[in-house]
């Protein structure tokens, strides 16, 4: 293994353009970075673009316990027109005249803010039964599919266009909204349809859109200057609490150890997440759990070993 893969590590923020996918894009920073160890968080379609933050070296090892659900995007939609893919890349399956007034789609895209139902679409890379759902969906077999939970915070719609029918929406909302399929709901909700044509993610939990870099950017640094650009790991979990540990602790949590909150004079409720230091900095994401002995925290995740 080379030094460059032993010391590379953080968080790359990259503006992802169109036409690629998020893998296209951890593939390009991994020769640019010159490792294997890159993830990404947030998978981004290739119509969209936009925030996708990518996990360098032993950052990698944190995507599956980020904690942040927010995410915010601007979409562009257009009334009257269904897809298969419900966005402007997929076949068209239905069209309407029978376009609803300004004030109407407004109004419609009201119904959808707070916490609702959202039935994944068949294009996507969810499993069922051990099959993606977009494998099936390329088959021409379509599978019932179970509602999700999610939450719309707020919907800011916006007219951009005289051609009637042609929307911005400004959207914030939980991870794991499909805002193509938010689009297509809409539209069946007015009776006319309606098929996403532009995504842009512009927040990805603390990270915003004016703090990315595009991969034609990158390509024109140096290794040094890219590195500099990395944020540290524990900006991941930047809406946790956190709880610097004595030496002596230290060496007890990295064996994997529970620590006890009374041995260490601290108080936090049960399942709180915890960005846990040492003296040399960031060594953790640690979780408060109910032992025999009282709340202790215990490591879900080290970063340093």
């Amino acid at each position: 293994m080379s030094k460059i893969e032993n010391d590379v590590c953080g968080v790359l923020l990259v503006n992802k353009h169109e036409g690629v996918t998020s893998h296209d894009i951890v593939n390009k920073i991994r020769r640019l970075y010159g490792t294997k160890k890159v993830g990404h968080t947030g998978t981004l379609d290739p119509l969209a673009t936009g925030v996708l933050p990518i996990l360098i070296g032993r950052s990698a090892k944190a995507s599956e316990y980020l904690l942040s659900e927010s995410k915010e995007y601007v979409a562009h939609l257009r009334l009257g027109l269904t897809t298969d893919t419900e966005d402007i890349t997929g076949k068209v399956l239905t069209t309407s005249e029978a376009i609803p007034t300004k004030g109407e789609f407004f109004e419609a895209c009201r119904h959808f803010e707070g916490e609702i139902t959202q039935i994944p679409p068949m294009y996507s890379a969810l499993k069922v039964n051990g099959q993606k759902l977009v494998d099936l969906a390329r088959q021409g077999i379509e599978v019932e599919r179970q509602g999700r939970k999610i939450t719309i915070y707020s919907i800011i719609p916006e007219e951009v266009s005289e051609i009637e029918g042609i929307y911005r929406i400004r959207v914030a909302c939980s991870k794991g909204t499909y805002i193509r399929t938010l689009c297509a709901d809409i539209g069946a909700f007015l009776g006319c349809g309606a098929t996403m044509t532009q995504l842009e993610r512009t927040v990805s939990g603390n990270f915003k859109i004016e703090d990315t870099y595009t991969i034609e950017q990158l390509e024109n640094m140096s290794l040094e200057e890219r590195t500099s650009l990395l944020i540290p790991t524990e900006e991941l979990f930047a809406e946790a609490e956190a709880v610097i540990l004595p030496d002596f602790y230290s060496r007890l949590f990295r064996s994997g150890c529970e620590i006890y909150l009374a041995k260490i004079k601290k108080q936090f409720p049960v399942d709180t997440f915890l960005r846990v230091y040492d003296g040399d900095g960031f060594l953790a994401l640690g979780q408060v759990k109910e032992y025999d002995q009282g709340l202790a925290i215990k490591s879900i995740k080290l970063f340093r070993i």
